[in-house]
């Protein structure tokens, strides 16, 4: 008697590894969260078989380096200003829902994870056409669009604000934090050595995220002069500021020997980026959920300068719920001038009660073991799914 269709695919299912889904792009805060949650399922005894959906890969090197598979998928952004791309990007998601339901057919995960993000639009919805199980995480303290359309579709919703828990339903919702990548939160026994930098003056770290912020390096220009006779500054500015900001430092400050003190960089592999926070005595910010967490899990104070409510309507939320806990102060970019800037880290870095203060609120805000959390769960959910 032949085996039925039925047993035979069973038999398929239990022999091969667990497939999983990754989707969520656009930006690192939405990408590297996926990262820090594969190396996790790696590292489980159980591997299993990983993709990532999107319209690009975003960084491929990543990708290759966890052994994830990149699957093309296209979408369209949902922006909150007037585009023409606008216009096109109706298209892309009318393409890319029926495109991600054949791709996602054909590979058929056990479980699919999202960071939220225009991009994972039609893998979300093909996910639920498919009846295939869904994980969301939200960094932010108010959903992003992709999740709160997710929202009832879900599994399971991890957050990483105590605000956002308001938004999704009690009985499948819990406080995570957000993943971070192990190369971020380890400590190096020297970090300034790391660096190459000397100790003579504290360290300011100053980042845009990982396309830069032309107000912040147009400040911190105009703010040279003031602040490195006290500070040594290190500036992620952004890959394509990187040499406009070289040279206006070079035009502002000459022949000044202040200028040895003043740090460019455009990009920052996370070694680096570890090292920083570890020397730093203050960091400079966007507010970004996943750098603020970053921050946090080496307890520096930090000020805080969001992207405006008409460009990104999660940041300023970001900034005053991270603030409220005593680890930040928040500066409104339209309020950010040269001579606030530099009263407030002076006020922080000057004033070691306050600094220890906010150094303790930072710690505290942290939570450790997302990653392996968002795993373990990816992992149950899927078995169930399998089975």
């Amino acid at each position: 008697m032949c085996p039925s269709i039925e047993l035979l695919k069973s038999l398929r299912d239990n022999i091969k590894a667990m497939k999983i889904g990754l989707v969520g792009g656009g930006t690192g805060g939405h990408f590297y969260p996926l990262i820090a949650v594969a190396a996790e399922l790696q590292a489980n005894p159980n591997s299993s078989e990983l993709f990532y959906f999107g319209p690009e890969p975003y960084d491929l090197k990543a990708l290759k380096s966890a052994n994830i598979k990149y699957v093309y998928c296209p979408a369209g952004k949902m922006r909150l200003y007037f585009s023409i791309q606008n216009f096109f990007d109706v298209f892309r998601n009318l393409i890319g829902v029926p495109l991600a339901i054949i791709k996602l057919f054909l590979i058929y995960p056990d479980v699919i994870f999202s960071k939220g993000g225009y991009t994972s639009i039609p893998i979300l919805l093909a996910a639920r056409f498919l009846r295939i199980p869904i994980v969301i995480h939200e960094s932010d303290a108010v959903p992003g669009r992709a999740n709160a359309i997710a929202q009832k579709a879900a599994r399971y919703i991890a957050i990483s604000y105590d605000d956002a828990a308001k938004f999704f339903p009690e009985e499948k919702t819990a406080l995570t934090g957000i993943p971070l990548r192990k190369e971020i939160t380890a400590t190096c026994e020297n970090p300034f050595a790391l660096l190459g930098l000397s100790k003579d003056k504290p360290l300011i770290y100053i980042t845009g995220g990982s396309s830069g912020a032309e107000r912040i390096n147009n400040i911190i220009i105009r703010s040279l002069d003031t602040l490195l006779p006290h500070y040594r500054i290190f500036h992620q500015t952004g890959p394509a500021n990187i040499e406009e900001m070289r040279q206006a430092a070079q035009s502002l400050l000459g022949d000044s020997p202040d200028l040895e003190d003043y740090y460019l960089e455009g990009k920052l592999e996370a070694s680096t980026i570890s090292a920083l926070l570890q020397a730093s005595a203050l960091v400079i910010t966007r507010a970004g959920s996943t750098t603020l967490f970053e921050i946090a899990s080496h307890a520096k104070p930090s000020i805080v300068i969001p992207i405006p409510e008409d460009i990104s309507r999660d940041q300023r939320t970001n900034a005053y719920a991270y603030a409220r806990t005593g680890a930040a102060t928040v500066i409104e970019e339209q309020n950010l001038t040269e001579n606030l800037l530099a009263q407030e880290i002076s006020s922080i870095i000057g004033d070691s009660a306050k600094y220890q203060e906010m150094s303790v609120a930072a710690k505290s805000f942290y939570i450790e073991g997302s990653a392996k959390k968002i795993a373990d769960i990816l992992i149950s959910i899927g078995h169930e799914h399998k089975s």
